[in-house]
């Protein structure tokens, strides 16, 4: 979580809280660093940055749902890990729903934020 992610998340979300983007606010506040804010931290499980969409390729028709919990604070500085695990797939007649768990952990292996994500996916013509 640099500097660089802090202020590209400020720019593109518009959030000026100064728990996120002040140190001297934060530290006033009893935070070691400046506080990642929630949704900053949810992107780090974006399925685009894995192998998933090479794996549903056309298939894909788009994300139609998502959702977690904030466990623990996440700090400027902090070195986070996400892992997404398929855990459903829900069958329709001409698509499917896939079903992910999300979490993210820092770098002292303290989980941080537990979803979900559900894609919307077309069967196969020769499934369907």
């Amino acid at each position: 979580m640099t500097d660089g992610i802090f202020a590209m998340f400020q720019a593109a979300s518009g959030d000026n809280d100064p728990i996120h983007y002040n140190l001297e606010y934060c530290q006033d506040r009893g935070h070691r660093d400046m506080l990642a804010h929630g949704m900053q931290t949810f992107i780090q499980t974006a399925a685009g940055a894995g192998t998933f969409p090479s794996q549903v390729a056309d298939s894909l028709v788009g994300l139609i749902e998502f959702g977690g919990n904030i466990l623990k604070p996440v700090y400027r500085n902090d070195t986070l890990y996400a892992k997404l695990e398929i855990t459903d797939l829900i069958e329709q007649n001409t698509t499917g729903i896939i079903v992910m768990t999300a979490s993210v952990e820092n770098h002292q292996g303290i989980e941080v934020l537990s979803g979900f994500h559900k894609y919307l996916i077309r069967k196969r013509p020769d499934q369907a």
